[in-house]
């Protein structure tokens, strides 16, 4: 692959929820693995993210001390410096093609702290690396932020954006994955796992809202329930209907009439009063 193809405006092959050994910055080959439908059920990162998400290594990256620190330095320092940073970088890449993602994210995480700040195509590139390899280890969260530092850097990286996207659906956090996508459409419309994930993605936030709205109506049962008991009724004399129009709800009482029994205990006799109709 040409060296000097940019980085930012390839499209990502890789299905979502998977990252290739190769799926990292550095003019390095995508390798397409399954389609976008098989590797969302099959997904790395939907395993990995029930793991403790805990990191075990320092990836606290000081933007305030390197720009004190940039301010001192010379141009070919800072120069020299950028080119340390890359070597990491290469040390890193190297690491996460053969499968060790835990020496590779600590490899980035050395090349953040060396790259200049006035780089910020080269750190945002650095920080989508670093989320590949802790999507491999399972830190979602750590994941998406590592991403969002890579986008406020460079906002139309693609592969940050599909990346973020890819955890976000994997991580159950669909509108937001929607929105990445819609993102990723506006810059390359011709993204495949783009399109296909916005097609996809709607009918499952409406699935999900469905449910969460199953939920919710099955709760608010039971606490009616809990309230109408003492006075011998519950909710299935109740029915609830929504407006087409506003959306709202409204709750109407079932029965039509009320039947009053009085016990006549003089007389030992029960009087049947007339329906009382509501």
């Amino acid at each position: 692959m040409d060296s000097n193809t940019s980085e930012e405006t390839q499209p990502n092959t890789s299905a979502p929820g998977k990252e290739t050994n190769s799926g990292i910055e550095d003019d390095l080959q995508n390798l397409s693995v399954g389609t976008a439908e098989e590797n969302v059920e099959n997904s790395d990162v939907d395993e990995d993210s029930k793991k403790d998400e805990s990191i075990d290594w320092d990836d606290i990256i000081d933007e305030v001390a390197l720009k004190d620190k940039e301010i001192s330095l010379t141009d070919e320092e800072r120069k020299r410096c950028k080119v340390e940073a890359e070597e990491i970088k290469e040390r890193g890449n190297e690491q996460f093609r053969l499968g060790d993602f835990r020496e590779s994210a600590i490899s980035y995480t050395l090349a953040l702290r060396t790259c200049p700040i006035s780089y910020p195509n080269d750190r945002s590139k650095l920080f989508s690396n670093r989320a590949a390899s802790k999507m491999k280890l399972g830190l979602s969260k750590s994941a998406i932020e590592d991403c969002s530092q890579a986008l406020e850097l460079s906002p139309t990286f693609i592969r940050a954006l599909w990346r973020r996207a890819q955890l976000y659906e994997s991580t159950d956090k669909l509108d937001e994955a929607l929105e990445d996508c819609k993102k990723i459409l506006e810059i390359d419309p011709s993204h495949r796992e783009a399109n296909i994930a916005a097609r996809r993605l709607p009918d499952l936030i409406n699935e999900r809202n469905e449910k969460l709205k199953t939920e919710m109506m099955s709760k608010l049962k039971d606490l009616g329930n809990l309230f109408l008991r003492p006075f011998g009724l519950s909710t299935d004399n109740f029915q609830v209907n929504q407006d087409s129009g506003s959306g709202g709800y409204s709750i109407n009482f079932k029965q039509s009439y009320l039947s009053c029994v009085i016990e006549n205990f003089s007389e030992s006799k029960i009087l049947l009063l007339n329906p009382i109709h509501l």
